[in-house]
């Protein structure tokens, strides 16, 4: 995109940021009743123009936002099965059918999609790149240039204003396969390109009431975002097709955290301000501040050093040390009596849920393991849990920190810490475990009435992990049994017939994800995880190692279970191995 930063006057003449992103090229967008009439391969904007069914956005207009992953170099989706899943997901939510649940870590059962904006998606717009964009095509060297002055140079220019001119943010994510390289797309993927991460990022960063982002898994999948993956989702290491792309699309990042805390400073909470100012760093990719006393004061916005201790509005003086990984600042805090043991909250929005400690904070934050090893040194306590059940061990995301731990005597090889760092950690931390003696069959899952291996933790929960793929192989030839099933007592077992008597009533395949999952947790296997999740790398693993398409107590195969959520790109798959 050339020097498009300064172009779309993000900076004014004194090189202040600017909260407004620039249109060089009208935002155009489809009805939604219109889209719902469309078959097969997706026509470009030169035809969708010629039959009158494009509209140029106006302030009022209700549009959702589609991000996706391109199926072809030349076309976004030669056989039109991508957007087939987005139609019957939006028919089915909108007529009731289908919920646009919560992710499984944060669910409560209470967040959902309200009436009046189910009502508005019926009468809205739809925003789709290659709907909306003139002579789109494979992303090359040169079709961003701006020396180009095209109007798809001029229309890619302004993707972050459609994105803040959006009320819905709906990324595309099934399974499926790319034409050209033949390699799978899916949530995974998709996460991990640069442009998505910039799309992503100007949604979440904007100053929208509700910056919720919509996951489309399957026709039958659909969940809110969990708000801790994006952090991770730097878009300076994104992939990029164009690498001319990403200085300036690294920079669209930047001025979108920039014009965040602008607003936070200036409307709140502080607490927001504070941490998106304490993420800054890592988020960006930069060395953090090595602040003085005076300077962290100043920098987070405590009046004084006591306040700094005392503060009871979520980021007190401590996270924020915790945070930016300021060691000198963390002792200086707990010496003047800042608890090391205190309990979050007010972070929910952000992944960082209440009850879990500062050790936890930054182990979550993949501090370096100095920073953990000083929190226990200075006397955190690397048993507690949170009240979901969730441990420091769980929350490891580094080797480092997995012997950080070790070494402070935190039990690693008999509880779920593996499980969680198989779920959301890389290969080399579950390595870690694993040489710590933890166990890769069966643990007590967060909660306690279940028990469940680090192979259905994956599963279930790792679906974002770039490195999910090796951590399955890496399990599997540590002798972690493909066909171990889960075993639910207690209040979850009580649970789980609920659910499987509403499941009886309502058919498996008309229930809500949790419904589904709940009831077909008892006795599931790996492999029906993998399946009930769409999680197709470690559907074809599971099965490359031997795995039984074995049914779970209720009685459903992993075909079956695929099937229920709408993931029927894996039945051949599972057809073929079927016993």
């Amino acid at each position: 995109m050339g020097n498009c930063c300064e172009a779309m006057g993000w900076l004014d003449d004194a090189g202040h940021v600017q909260l407004v992103h620039q249109r060089f090229f009208p935002m155009y967008v489809v009805k939604v009743a219109d889209f719902l009439k469309m078959e097969g391969e997706p026509e470009p904007h030169q035809a969708l123009r010629e039959q009158g069914l494009l509209h140029e956005w106006q302030p009022g207009m209700f549009v959702i936002f589609v991000s996706h992953q391109w199926l072809a170099a030349a076309s976004p989706d030669p056989k039109g099965q991508q957007l087939a899943v987005l139609r019957t997901a939006l028919r089915d939510i909108t007529a009731g059918i289908m919920r646009v649940e919560e992710d499984l870590p944060s669910y409560d059962g209470n967040k959902t999609l309200p009436g009046k904006v189910l009502q508005k998606i019926t009468t809205g717009y739809l925003f789709l790149d290659w709907f909306a964009i003139p002579q789109l095509t494979a992303r090359v060297a040169g079709v961003n240039e701006t020396s180009t002055q095209s109007d798809a140079a001029k229309a890619v220019q302004s993707i972050p204003a459609y994105v803040e001119a959006s009320d819905l943010f709906v990324a595309l994510v099934p399974s499926l396969t790319h034409q050209d390289t033949l390699q799978n797309c899916n949530y995974g993927s998709w996460l991990s390109r640069g442009w998505c991460r910039a799309e992503l990022w100007c949604r979440l960063l904007s100053n929208r009431k509700d910056t919720s982002v919509i996951l489309v898994f399957s026709s039958k999948n659909a969940e809110f975002m969990f708000p801790l993956e994006w952090q991770r989702a730097s878009i300076a290491e994104g992939k990029f097709t164009v690498e001319a792309d990403r200085e300036c699309v690294t920079k669209l990042g930047e001025m979108a955290l920039a014009g965040k805390l602008r607003h936070l400073q200036a409307a709140g909470p502080l607490s927001h301000y504070r941490f998106y100012l304490a993420r800054r760093a890592k988020m960006l990719q930069e060395t953090p501040q090595q602040l003085d006393l005076r300077g962290f004061l100043e920098h987070f916005a405590f009046p004084n050093l006591q306040a700094a201790v005392q503060d009871e509005g979520g980021m007190n003086g401590l996270l924020c040390a915790v945070c930016i990984g300021n060691i000198p600042m963390i002792r200086l805090l707990v010496e003047h009596k800042a608890d090391v043991n205190c309990r979050l909250r007010g972070l929910g929005d952000f992944g960082y849920f209440d009850s879990q400690t500062p050790i936890m904070t930054a182990l979550k934050t993949y501090q370096e393991s100095s920073v953990v090893s000083t929190l226990i040194e200075l006397r955190a306590d690397v048993h507690a849990e949170s009240r979901v059940g969730y441990t420091c061990g769980m929350l490891a995301r580094l080797p480092e920190h997995v012997h950080a731990l070790a070494e402070a005597k935190a039990e690693l090889s008999g509880t779920n810490a593996i499980c969680g760092a198989a779920a959301h950690a890389g290969v080399a931390t579950v390595r870690a475990m694993l040489q710590c003696r933890s166990d890769p069959n069966i643990h007590t899952a967060a909660g306690r009435d279940g028990r469940e291996s680090p192979l259905h933790s994956l599963a279930l929960l790792g679906r974002g992990n770039p490195e999910a793929a090796d951590i399955a192989r890496l399990l599997l030839a540590n002798r972690a049994d493909a066909n171990l099933p889960t075993i639910a007592t207690g209040r979850l077992y009580l649970t789980a017939m609920l659910a499987q008597g509403l499941t009886s009533l309502w058919g498996m395949e008309n229930c809500s994800n949790i419904i589904r999952l709940l009831a077909s947790y008892p006795g599931i296997t790996p492999l029906g995880c993998a399946a009930l999740t769409g999680h197709s790398e470690l559907v074809e693993l599971l099965l490359e190692a031997d795995a039984d398409p074995l049914s779970n107590q209720r009685g459903d195969s992993p075909e079956d279970l695929a099937r229920m959520s709408g993931h029927l790109d894996l039945l051949p798959m599972l057809q073929t191995f079927r016993v």
